[in-house]
């Protein structure tokens, strides 16, 4: 989850485009309020939709994309946010791959509520990269009241369920991964032991830290077992040291994915 301090700072302008005209049609957000739940929490959407050939870009988006970044300071009466990413697609471009979506998706946004019986609001500032035979760094804000009751999205259920499977649900037996100096940081080798999943099968590697930078995968399989290798750098060229139970690993193939947190020594 990610966590940030809930300012009483001054709201800004609900859907404003802040890049000039002529790409101004190239995307647009806008907050599905959602519904309060159990616990101090509420389920919202950002619904992102995107012209005709343009793509926008998943959490860890590949060597040729940009991650999407939030500026929540300010939002009021909200201490926290998880988002549930729904599955995404993988993208070639000039030999390098991107993990994206594209047309439109909703994202599931799940908001921790220090006064869960009060109204919430969201105002943010995000950073996307979209990209049609360019990539195009854009920023767009929103402010969203998020209701005290609310009512159930079919939108944000649907991509709710549009999720990562479990390691149970996806057979993974075990999941190891082996750790040795590289060329400029860290090695890492996942192994992980699961049924395929189709034909083409691509892997992302997460090392859990913003300051540490992974290589696209080099992945094979072997005697069953999908092995992984990248390259892990510390991004200002400090020394990295890395938990294993950090290490988050997504594996994308038949238009489904596996989400795998952590792995064991190799």
């Amino acid at each position: 989850m990610i966590r940030f301090a809930a300012l009483m700072l001054p709201l800004l302008v609900a859907a404003t485009p802040l890049w000039p005209d002529p790409a101004r049609d190239m995307v647009s957000v806008r907050v599905l309020p959602g519904w309060r739940m159990e616990g101090g929490r509420h389920m919202a959407g950002l619904e992102i939709t995107l012209a005709p050939g343009w793509k926008t870009y998943w959490r860890a988006p590949g060597d040729a994309g940009i991650p999407p970044q939030f500026d929540w300071s300010g939002s009021e009466n909200v201490a926290g946010v998880a988002f549930h990413w729904p599955v995404p697609r993988v993208s070639w471009s000039n030999g390098m791959r991107s993990i994206v979506y594209s047309d439109r998706v909703v994202i599931p946004m799940e908001f921790d509520l220090p006064e869960a019986s009060e109204p919430a609001r969201i105002a943010a500032q995000v950073q996307l990269g979209v990209c049609e035979d360019i990539c195009v760094p854009v920023e767009v804000g929103f402010d969203a009241v998020l209701p005290e009751q609310g009512r159930r999205n079919p939108r944000i259920a649907a991509a709710l369920l549009d999720r990562p499977r479990t390691p149970a649900e996806a057979g993974v037996e075990a999941v190891r991964c082996g750790l040795e100096p590289g060329a400029e940081g860290m090695a890492v080798t996942a192994r992980i032991e699961m049924p395929p999943m189709g034909a083409q099968e691509s892997v992302v590697i997460e090392a859990g830290r913003p300051d540490i930078w992974v290589s696209e995968p080099e992945t094979r399989r072997a005697d069953g077992v999908l092995i992984a290798r990248a390259e892990m750098v510390q991004v200002e060229g400090r020394a990295l040291a890395l938990d294993r139970s950090d290490i988050r690993i997504t594996v994308l193939g038949g238009g489904t994915a596996v989400d795998i947190q952590g792995c064991g020594t190799d």
